[in-house]
């Protein structure tokens, strides 16, 4: 009774706001996944190289460093949940790109979507962060970790999930359709919320945030903002692979492989962190063995990759047990940020966190890029991911508690 998923029912019954913005992230993901769909889906259907299906993981990623450097900024302009209600509206705008990118059969449109979407997400990320300390409780931290998966259980189940069945019997203009109908939505939904939160959580931040000095910093908050960073290293150039490694395996028919595998990546981010006790955050955040092991199974599923390729179910299977323990990691890292700063900086070491974050997913993409235009897929894999396993393992002993 104490798991992550009953940490956010508990939390959930508590704030009539929190029930609300978990319907609006539940409507919106619902879209965002369908447009996934459409995006790799369609990629793959026009025969798009492996460089193009790897620069497409980068397209979404970079733009998100800019983003949050904004969400920062406008936090201590605007109440953060008027913040999150933009990056709603300005998504529904951006659908246009992909409607055109179809139209005109044109790569560079239908991957720029994913830009924007990277961009908003930025921009969200230190407000959502600043909404969560300021109306939940220390001891209701846990819930708000449980609500980034719940918005990853809607994009699977909903979004992805919908997003496979529908992609070969369903015009993509359609999805898309579905997708601009659930910005719609959960605008409204935020918009209520708005209104049923307390005066705290509207407000918006200081103007005097304390600046994150890097010296000044506890070993704590050091290894705080360095989680997510680490999990990038390892993760980023993996799922960036994971269209080119369906490709290689079945590329007569990538299509019906490389969907499900994203289903079941998805599936396996949802399930993971709600197996994590809410009442041993504090432990388990500060258990290197717990954090590498995560990891390196992480990365041994991938591996076994190219043993299963003729095994469709085992191959689902690794990919869930990949990301089921990988995003034990992110839940830990995203709780120890909230845990470990105040209300005062939280949204600026969100922030900061958040772009460490999408800067090592980005190098590590970009050598991933590089290396994927030589190597097939798996050898790609081990040169670059098992390196930034070993980086990880210095880190995290470099700053243990």
């Amino acid at each position: 009774m104490n798991s992550l998923l009953f940490a956010l029912i508990r939390a959930l019954r508590s704030h009539a706001w929190l029930r609300l913005m978990a319907l609006a992230f539940i409507v919106s993901s619902l879209g965002n996944g369908l447009t996934q769909v459409v995006v790799f889906g369609q990629l793959l259907r026009w025969q798009a190289s492996s460089s193009v299906l790897t620069l497409a993981w980068l397209l979404a990623t970079v733009p998100g460093f800019i983003g949050s450097l904004l969400g920062e900024k406008l936090c201590r302009l605007s109440p953060p949940l008027r913040l999150l209600l933009f990056c709603e509206l300005a998504g529904l705008v951006a659908l246009l790109l992909p409607l055109l990118g179809l139209h005109y059969q044109s790569i560079p449109l239908l991957l720029s979507v994913q830009s924007v979407e990277a961009l908003l997400g930025g921009m969200s990320w230190p407000a959502l962060a600043l909404t969560f300390k300021r109306g939940l409780s220390s001891e209701e931290l846990p819930a708000a970790t449980a609500m980034e998966n719940l918005i990853f259980a809607s994009q699977v189940l909903l979004g992805t999930g919908v997003g496979v069945l529908l992609f070969e019997r369903v015009d993509p203009e359609s999805l898309l359709a579905v997708d601009a109908a659930s910005f719609v939505v959960a605008s409204l939904l935020l918009w209520l919320a708005g209104r049923r939160i307390g005066i705290g959580p509207q407000a918006p931040a200081s103007d005097s945030m304390p600046a994150l000095s890097w010296t000044t910093l506890s070993i704590r908050q050091k290894r705080s903002l360095l989680l997510l960073p680490a999990l990038a290293a390892v993760g980023a150039p993996a799922m960036a692979l994971l269209p080119s490694l369906a490709q290689q395996f079945r590329p007569d028919d990538s299509t019906a492989l490389a969907l499900p595998l994203l289903f079941s990546r998805s599936l396996g981010q949802l399930c993971g962190p709600l197996l994590l006790n809410s009442k041993k955050m504090t432990q388990h955040m500060q258990h290197n063995g717990l954090l590498l092991g995560c990891l390196g199974l992480f990365l041994l599923s991938y591996a076994l990759m190219p043993a299963l390729s003729h095994h469709v179910g085992a191959a689902l299977a690794a990919i869930f047990i990949a990301h089921l323990a990988s995003n034990v990691v992110f839940a830990l890292g995203t709780f120890s940020v909230l845990h470990h700063f105040t209300q005062d900086c939280v949204a600026h070491a969100s922030a900061k966190a958040y772009r460490w974050q999408t800067l090592t997913a980005t190098f590590t993409t970009l050598i991933t890029v590089v290396l994927s235009a030589r190597f097939n897929a798996i050898q790609t894999l081990w040169c670059v991911s098992f390196s930034a396993l070993l980086l990880v393992a210095l880190v995290l002993f470099r700053y243990r508690h």
